[in-house]
Parts: C-alpha cells; sequence; structure tokens
C-alpha cells in the first residue's frame, strides 16, 4: 500500500524558516520544483466566457447552492420559508427568480445581486 502524499504549495519565495521546517518534517522526501505555467485569471479565459454565458440564473443558483453544500429545503428555509419545489422549479429554469428572491440569495452567497437575474438581451 502506497503512503499517501503531501502536496503543499506556496507561491513566491519560501521564507528560511519556513523551509526549514519542511526538511526537519519531511527530510529526504521533501521535493521541491518550480511551475513556471503562466497563471491566467479564471475570468479571462474562453471556457469561464462559455460557460457564463450558458448558465442561467438557475443554474447559478444551483451551483452556489451545491458549492454550500445546502439542500433544496435548507435554501428555502433560509429565503423566508419557500418550498422546496419552488427552488427546484426555480434551478430549473421552470420559475423566474424575482428580484426579491435574487437580493436574498445575494445575501446568502454573498455575491452580486445580477448573478441570479437574466441579464442578456436578445437583439
Amino acid at each position: 500500500m502506497k503512503t499517501p502524499r503531501t502536496d503543499i504549495r506556496i507561491q513566491g519565495e519560501i521564507p528560511p524558516r519556513l523551509l526549514d521546517v519542511l526538511r526537519s518534517e519531511y527530510g529526504s522526501r521533501l521535493k521541491l520544483s518550480e511551475d513556471d505555467d503562466e497563471c491566467v485569471e479564471v475570468t479571462e479565459t474562453k471556457w469561464y466566457k462559455e460557460t457564463k454565458a450558458a448558465a442561467s440564473p438557475g443554474d447559478v443558483m444551483r451551483i452556489y447552492r451545491e458549492n454550500q453544500q445546502m439542500t433544496q429545503a435548507q435554501l428555502g428555509e433560509r429565503l423566508g420559508g419557500v418550498p422546496r419545489q419552488l427552488v427546484s422549479n426555480m434551478e430549473r429554469g421552470r420559475r423566474a427568480i424575482s428580484l426579491a428572491t435574487a437580493k436574498k440569495l445575494a445575501v446568502i452567497f454573498d455575491v452580486p445581486v445580477a448573478r441570479f437575474l437574466d441579464l442578456r438581451t436578445d437583439n
């Protein structure tokens, strides 16, 4: 059986004291590598722009809810006693997310209100 690998990532200059601690803890098993890959802001990638354009407000709501490991019923409670079925219908696009609900979602998930509104124009 293989021993699980510990992966520690530090960006920038590693302070000598921290390096000494890591060497004393991991000894010869410590392997340092320099990652010269260029970092790109995710919001600037083609993938993000295509995904964001395709995501409906309901998709966004579901993603935030799942990221918080919240059930539809739990989110409904936090929205002020909204039934689970209504949350489901909003996530699936069968029911629009009202401005009032979008404002509550923005507070719950600490994000801008616009994330839960369909502001796209079809011109």
